[in-house]
């Protein structure tokens, strides 16, 4: 049986609950094969296997990293010759048949190699989960600076502006739900192993937006419990800071050039106004 779309979880130390929700939303759906990439300590996830037998489980030798644990399950796509393959949040679920109207968007439109679609909250408030690429002050600002001092930007960063209701070729998805087109991988490369975690989607996207759109889709809806671990643990916070100095290292810190030139087109396209979206 050829399989047509793989889906990754990458977990360490994840609720069950919470992984079990996840889970079922894929099952219930298209979704011929489900890799749970497991980065905690022991292999108690191993029982979902049993589960269906559409599921594979991974137990890493460590905690590997986000980026590197989803790239296990992307070479063993591109390997069986998968045709798309979805990286996916344990806290992400959602309805029945939203997969199949993604892969069916996807195969009308072969310019797209990346899908984000809309993203809420549980409770139904927008996740603003496509953005323009960040330069250093956006995130320092948002970190560290009371909202009210920086707002205007901060809107125009997370494109609060941007009516929903209508696509956008976005240079930055968040990693909660990345719907990727296989074939793409062989020109954009995989995730950048250097980075643990955080910087890891900004990079990848920026890279298949390159080679083609990177789509912000609103005929799908996920629900994303959003954990932002990194504004409540010290830890955290640090990881988040040394991987997105790794990340400006790369790309630029304050001159990248085709951050200017993605996020400048993009705010054409959507057609921003400075003097009125404030």
């Amino acid at each position: 049986m050829q399989i047509k779309t793989a889906a990754s979880i990458v977990t360490y130390k994840t609720d069950r609950e919470e992984l079990l929700c996840c889970v079922n939303s894929l099952l219930r759906d298209d979704v011929d094969i489900i890799y749970v990439c497991d980065n905690s300590p022991d292999d108690s996830l191993k029982y979902l296997c049993g589960i269906s037998d559409r599921i594979q489980y991974l137990h890493n030798s460590g905690n590997i990293g986000y980026g590197c644990a989803h790239n296990v399950a992307i070479r063993l796509s591109l390997r069986n010759g998968v045709r798309y393959h979805l990286v996916i949040n344990p806290d992400v679920y959602f309805e029945r048949g939203t997969i199949r109207e993604i892969v069916g968007f996807m195969e009308r439109d072969v310019s797209v190699v990346q899908l984000t679609p809309n993203v809420v909250y549980p409770d139904g408030r927008v996740q603003f989960a496509c953005r323009m690429l960040p330069t250093p002050a956006d995130l320092i600002l948002r970190r560290f600076v009371p909202r009210f001092l920086y707002r205007k930007r901060e809107r125009r960063y997370l494109l609060e502006f941007f009516d929903r209701k209508r696509s956008a070729d976005v240079p930055y998805h968040m990693g909660c739900f990345m719907f990727f087109r296989c074939s793409a991988f062989e020109r954009a490369g995989l995730f950048d192993e250097r980075f643990f975690m955080y910087p890891e989607d900004i990079d990848i996207t920026r890279r298949m937006h390159r080679i083609g759109k990177t789509l912000f889709w609103p005929g799908a809806t996920v629900v994303h419990a959003h954990r932002a671990a990194s504004y409540k643990s010290a830890r955290m916070l640090w990881v988040h800071i040394v991987n997105m100095i790794r990340y400006f290292n790369k790309w630029g810190w304050f001159c990248d050039s085709e951050r200017k030139v993605f996020n400048n087109r993009l705010l054409s396209e959507l057609g921003y106004d400075d003097e009125t979206k404030g």
